[in-house]
């Protein structure tokens, strides 16, 4: 069966402005989404807590933004924003999104400020470059940084001061699930084998 969405052009709207939406991913880009999804989607599965979508769905905001964030997480109480056919209508529980050249100014900018304002809980910013995730937590209406986490080969690791190994952070926590922890080692350990 043919998906009609193939026919239809994709941008996002931003402001009230349409930008035509990044190109396809390329597989590194898919791969880090690949491997997030993974881990929340095993655990949303296992607890039936909720959603998972990555890229290419529609989220249209109450303020008239249309996004396609690189992953939606929805808990279970927000299920009923999902219309199956059109894409998602309210706000998302969180997003993601994996900075590429051509968005990654709009991701750490315009799109955040927007998140924020919509009163998305969380949001995170993937450095595919840096082998880092950058968690923000909404709090009175304004994202506060929640902290960095950054993935370190053997090699790196073994570079690292004492100090500089001591202030590393790994495992992150949904702020909306306090039993689910991603690691960034899941996340990036597919680079270096």
């Amino acid at each position: 069966m043919l998906n009609d969405a193939l026919f239809y052009e994709s941008y996002e709207v931003i402001g009230g402005k349409k930008y035509m939406a990044a190109a396809a991913a390329n597989p590194f880009h898919g791969s880090i989404i690949g491997e997030l999804h993974t881990v929340l989607n095993n655990y949303f599965r296992r607890q039936k807590c909720g959603r998972v979508f990555t890229d290419n769905v529609d989220v249209h905001f109450p303020d008239g933004n249309v996004f396609k964030p690189d992953m939606i997480v929805l808990t279970s109480a927000n299920l009923s924003i999902i219309d199956w056919k059109r894409g998602i209508y309210g706000v998302p529980d969180m997003v993601v999104e994996v900075l590429s050249k051509s968005t990654m100014r709009r991701d750490v900018t315009i799109k955040k400020d927007f998140y924020e304002s919509n009163g998305v809980k969380e949001y995170w910013i993937i450095d595919p470059w840096k082998e880092s995730i950058s968690v923000y937590l909404l709090s009175e209406g304004k994202y506060e940084p929640e902290g960095e986490y950054i993935y370190y080969d053997k090699a790196e690791w073994e570079d690292l001061t004492d100090e500089q190994r001591a202030e590393a952070k790994f495992d992150i926590k949904l702020s909306i699930f306090d039993d689910c922890i991603v690691n960034i080692n899941d996340i990036f350990d597919w680079l270096h084998y």
